[in-house]
């Protein structure tokens, strides 16, 4: 029997090491990118008029809204599924703006260094709805999708900030689902906030709300139709998102969040995940700024040509390992 007690010893040094290993690599991680919030790359975040061929300098957040409503589009090698999302964005944006003659716009698309047609597309885009309507952001290799929307959001121009997916699974006319609300609470606030104090001069864009849009509702229908270890997977996530950034928020990955524009600022000049996980860095960061969160049902579709597969979750569980140690250990320091 001794030759167990050397086996389990060595497998009990040997996973004290791996976890000691494991530990050091997210200090080691989470301390390397403290500053990931301020690298901001505007060497290679341009706009390109197709059409006279300049380059657009771009807006800050800090700067003063000047459009009601930006949408930002993150694509990555989307050649195929952003032009039928483009067509039913800007029909619909189209046709609210004639109605409307209040109603102003931008589309911010956001190139996170595709290596197919994306680029092409997007420009076609701009070509016929003019650089003011819709506007094509270059980052110039592959950073993520959270990068890709944390430019995006940088360099619009709205009042309120919407982020959506590229291939059109949730139907752009559900924005005002999360408009509507976001009105309803900031008028709440405006009267009656403490931090509006009553002041009829401050517009929606001065009070820092979210809206998030939710498929929580359609789990049950999920659960039912997905493989068992998909969905092991997906709760298993779902227990760690809860440990890392605490309950109010069931579907923190849906790909449709509105901001108001202080939100955006303070969020988005904060948030250091780049990939997957920055919708958790996002909900952890509204708590911290005790930004009102409202969840909100979205009508979505399964769109093929998903780029979320089962070696994800690893990356994101990664992510949230290093956003917890970031935090909690004060290396990522919050400005305010």
């Amino acid at each position: 029997m001794g030759w167990l007690w050397i086996i389990t010893e060595l497998l009990v040094i040997a996973v004290t090491f791996a976890a000691l290993g494991l530990g050091f690599a997210i200090i080691f991680e989470s301390f390397r990118r403290r500053h990931n919030n301020a690298h901001v790359e505007s060497g290679n975040a341009v706009f390109e008029d197709p059409n006279s061929l300049k380059q657009v300098p771009c807006p800050n957040i800090s700067d003063p809204a000047e459009k009601y409503i930006s949408l930002i589009i993150p694509a990555f090698n989307e050649e195929l599924r952003l032009p039928g999302a483009l067509d039913e964005t800007m029909n619909y944006l189209q046709q609210r703006a004639a109605k409307d003659k209040s109603f102003s716009y931008e589309v911010v698309i956001v190139d996170d260094g595709s290596a197919d047609g994306t680029n092409r597309v997007a420009f076609d885009f701009v070509k016929k709805y003019t650089i003011d309507n819709v506007r094509v952001i270059l980052l110039g290799r592959n950073y993520g999708k959270g990068e890709a929307i944390r430019q995006g959001m940088l360099h619009s121009r709205g009042e309120l900030l919407l982020m959506l997916d590229a291939d059109g699974a949730t139907k752009v006319t559900d924005l005002e689902k999360l408009e509507n609300q976001i009105h309803v609470v900031a008028m709440k606030e405006i009267q009656f906030g403490d931090s509006a104090t009553g002041d009829s001069s401050l517009r929606i864009s001065d009070i820092p709300l979210a809206a998030f849009g939710s498929r929580a509702h359609l789990e049950e229908k999920a659960l039912a139709t997905r493989k068992w270890y998909r969905n092991f997977l997906m709760k298993g996530f779902h227990v760690v998102v809860l440990l890392t950034a605490g309950p109010g928020i069931r579907d923190t990955q849906c790909g449709f969040k509105m901001f108001t524009r202080a939100a955006a600022r303070k969020l988005f000049t904060n948030i250091r995940l780049k990939r997957w996980c920055f919708d958790v860095e996002l909900v952890y960061l509204c708590k911290w700024f005790g930004i009102p969160m409202i969840e909100i049902s979205v009508n979505w579709s399964e769109i093929p040509g998903s780029k979320v597969n089962p070696l994800s979750i690893p990356n994101m569980l990664w992510e949230l390992a290093l956003m917890s140690a970031g935090y909690r250990t004060g290396m990522w320091k919050i400005s305010t």
